[in-house]
């Protein structure tokens, strides 16, 4: 089967490897969509280093092609959805109904091969599944196994967020889009900061109220201006230190501030927060991983019903041989939307 490798640092090679065989309780899964996200680019850029060779890809949909023995909640043929943070079931954290913090975590593109592949062999299907829907394109239903529900977890489950408060998200990319998608479908007031012109252009197609061009004006100031006293909830979905502090910086007293990004070489995995501003104003800083499959019930007929719309932010549909362009160009920040692979030859 045809495969795109990570053999080095930002050196990608489409190659021919073995195809991908089912293991104990898993399945093999013909891809047919598997985004490009902004985590695989982390590996790529050498952020984070998992080793080589290797093949990335964890936000993908397709159809089971094999089920092994003892599979019972999936057969040949099902379209279905790969969460990208599965669990093995038998740590306490997965017994809590946490397996998205599992202390040995089923992540494709990390501990098995991923999705920018034809084939993947998917491991423990019944617990690392989702089904998808007929009414949601493959295209679409990508975005649900990781920036979607991401957010998703992030916003309903972590910061907890509210009808009528306001919400600013820093980094309109895909998880930000996915962010100001569903807290605007949950009735926030919704405020999109970005570098680039059309990501805010699509922020506003995403249900932003109100956009911010931080190259042009201090973000933390206009936040100010437009809530009257800062965000009740603010979302730092790019992993820098400029985004994170600013997120904390435009709460009013008493918000929540949600992590989503990881950091990049020049943080290496810290940042200085104000801290006296957390504690003088009551501030909570909160992190989040991916989601439970369980939870997607609360998630899907959101997007069934159109209230969430993955197939907005996509900008195109591409193949394998594309991938390198893509994170080319998350490195100068000068794509916009989502790209999805969905040609495999």
């Amino acid at each position: 089967m045809k495969a795109l490798v990570l053999e080095a640092v930002q050196q990608l090679a489409l190659r021919n490897v073995p195809d991908a065989q089912p293991g104990a309780l898993g399945a093999v899964l013909k891809v047919e969509a598997n985004g490009v996200c902004r985590s695989d680019w982390h590996v790529w850029v050498g952020d984070v280093n998992r080793g080589y060779p290797t093949i990335m890809g964890h936000e993908m949909t397709g159809v089971i092609e094999e089920v092994a023995p003892g599979v019972t909640g999936f057969k040949n043929g099902d379209r279905v959805i790969v969460p990208f943070s599965g669990g093995e079931g038998s740590c306490s954290y997965c017994q809590e109904g946490r397996p998205n913090l599992c202390d040995a975590p089923i992540v494709p593109g990390r501990t098995y091969p991923g999705g920018y592949a034809e084939y993947v062999s998917i491991t423990l299907a019944d617990r690392n599944l989702v089904a998808l829907p007929d009414a949601i394109s493959f295209a679409e239903g990508a975005a649900l196994g990781c920036r979607f529900m991401t957010s998703f977890y992030g916003l309903v489950y972590r910061a907890k967020i509210q009808p009528g408060e306001w919400v600013v998200v820093y980094g309109c990319g895909g998880i930000g889009l996915s962010a100001i998608n569903i807290a605007a479908a949950l009735g926030c007031r919704v405020i999109g900061v970005d570098i680039n012109p059309a990501n805010l252009e699509l922020a506003r197609v995403m249900g932003a109220e109100s956009v911010i061009d931080s190259r042009t004006t201090n973000a933390v100031e206009a936040v100010r201006q437009i809530t009257g006293s800062g965000a009740h909830v603010s979302v730092d979905a790019l992993g820098i230190a400029e985004t994170c502090v600013n997120g904390i910086m435009s709460l009013r007293k008493g918000g929540r501030h949600l992590q989503v990004g990881i950091t990049t070489k020049k943080e290496a995995g810290y940042i200085k927060l104000p801290v006296d501003i957390i504690v003088t104003r009551a501030l909570e800083v909160l992190g989040t991983l991916g989601m439970p499959a369980h939870q997607f019930g609360a998630m899907m007929p959101m997007v069934l019903q159109n209230r969430l719309n993955p197939g907005k932010m996509i900008n195109r549909e591409i193949s394998l041989s594309e991938v390198q362009s893509v994170f080319e160009s998350m490195t100068t920040s000068t794509n916009a939307g989502t790209f999805v692979v969905t040609n495999f030859a």
